[in-house]
């Protein structure tokens, strides 16, 4: 479905059918709090139309020589954002395209801070990540007022936070209103974990706070989950936040968030992230293990009892640790990588019915032991 949306977004773009693509943001952003598949749809809709832009920067800078960190001036490094620009005279007063617009500079923004891989951003391309932020922020400061009832709206104004810093409860009553817009969204809740990170613009007790109370607004939709949500990703990237989080509060919101959205879908996503996601910074602090392996724990009772599928790119975005800035050179080569991830994590999970000559197959009933 997410896959047929930016296909959709994106053809409306190539065709441009600014229209029609404004038309069809605006009725899938009214759909967002009404059921959890459609939560996202507007985002993948404007990813989509955006996507053509962003990939030819992605492609051009991949390509540029990084031996003296230099980027030579390339055409498709600003053509593509110009003529989004140049659409948007025509379109002044859409907000939604605006707010693609602005998103298509965000994105570029980070392929720009990201750029140099392992080697210390240089200065002219963080300058260019900075211009980027800038002119988006200078798109969607004039949308406050619209988007009070638009959750898409609403997220792409806070996705500016993860670009500079920002009051601790700006961030967090921004992200607040966002959430009650779209409880649904847990993207929003995952983003709202990572800003509440002191280093982006909070703290640990704040992101304490701010999970407890996100945990408390959006218990009709979630129960626990969300605190689950809030901390999901902070966890794995900071060592303080996974010592200090409350492991028996998450993992009542990891069962709290399977009555809400039972999918395959997020049994992968749960399953992958205790076992691999969670696992890679085994090592680093005695605390934070401890509370790494007592959620990893779940992961048994996942696969054994909920799931009946593999999802491979999701096994394979959780070996990245689900970063967005992480490049893929190869769709199938990531797929098959998540798939040997996921069919190990299993092996490891059966292995006394593996030891023991079974075979484990899966179907939508769960899983059944056969004799090899």
């Amino acid at each position: 479905m997410r896959q047929s949306l930016q296909n959709q977004g994106q053809f409306l773009a190539r065709q441009e059918r600014w229209g029609e693509l404004s038309e069809t943001l605006l009725q899938a952003d009214s759909a967002q709090n009404q059921w959890p598949g459609s939560a996202n749809r507007a985002e993948d809709l404007a990813f989509g139309a955006r996507a053509d832009v962003v990939f030819a920067v992605e492609h051009a800078l991949n390509e540029q020589s990084q031996a003296e960190n230099e980027f030579p001036e390339n055409k498709v490094l600003t053509s593509g954002v110009m003529a989004l620009e140049a659409l948007r005279k025509e379109h002044a007063d859409d907000p939604y395209l605006t707010a693609v617009i602005a998103l298509a500079h965000i994105d570029i923004a980070w392929l720009w801070r990201s750029s140099m891989g392992a080697v210390q951003a240089s200065e002219g391309a963080l300058r260019r990540a900075a211009a980027h932020f800038d002119r988006a922020s200078t798109l969607l400061l004039p949308l406050q007022e619209k988007q009070k009832n638009s959750p898409f709206l609403s997220a792409a104004i806070c996705a500016l936070y993860a670009g500079r810093s920002s009051d601790t409860m700006q961030v967090a009553d921004a992200y607040a209103e966002l959430i009650d817009l779209s409880p649904f969204n847990y993207r929003h809740m995952r983003a709202l974990g990572l800003q509440m990170l002191p280093r982006a613009n909070g703290s640990y007790a704040a992101l304490e706070l701010e999970a407890r109370r996100t945990a408390a607004r959006t218990q009709e939709h979630w129960g626990a989950g969300g605190y689950t949500w809030t901390y999901f990703d902070a966890i794995a990237a900071d060592e303080q936040a996974c010592a200090r989080v409350d492991p028996q509060y998450f993992l009542d919101g990891i069962e709290d968030i399977l009555c809400t959205d039972p999918s395959q879908e997020m049994i992968n996503l749960l399953t992958a992230y205790c076992t691999v996601t969670l696992q890679a910074g085994l090592g680093q602090s005695a605390p934070a293990d401890k509370t790494r392996l007592e959620i990893a724990k779940t992961a048994r009772w996942l696969a054994r009892n909920h799931l009946h599928e593999l999802h491979p790119l999701i096994w394979a975005h959780a070996a990245k640790g689900f970063d967005n800035n992480a490049r893929v050179s190869s769709l199938s080569r990531f797929a098959a990588h998540g798939k040997a991830q996921g069919l190990e994590t299993l092996a490891s999970i059966f292995r006394e019915e593996i030891a023991s000559g079974h075979r484990i197959s899966f179907s939508e009933k769960g899983f059944d032991l056969m004799s090899v």
